[in-house]
């Protein structure tokens, strides 16, 4: 009985420290011209989207659950290390 609660115990406390998942957020879908509403949001940019669609039909369109990172939206941050002010 005391191994299967400290073994209860191990696992619950594995599980608690772990780190959750989150969805990848991309600027650009890709919709396939097959019919059934498919569509790829996983492109950085609009090259990579129309690169994907080319050959087999479809087309690119921004993303509209699109939510840029803090880092992206503001300029101070996006600046090198070596420029920003200590």
């Amino acid at each position: 009985m005391k191994a299967f609660l400290f073994t209860c115990a191990v696992l619950l406390g594995i599980t608690g420290t772990g780190t959750h998942a989150n969805a990848q957020n991309y600027p650009w879908c890709a919709y396939y011209a097959v019919g059934d509403e498919a569509r790829n949001c996983g492109f950085v940019t609009y090259e990579q989207c129309r690169a994907n669609v080319s050959g087999i039909g479809g087309y690119c369109a921004p993303n509209t659950q699109y939510v840029p990172s803090v880092a992206m939206a503001s300029p101070r941050t996006a600046r090198p290390w070596h420029y920003r002010r200590r």
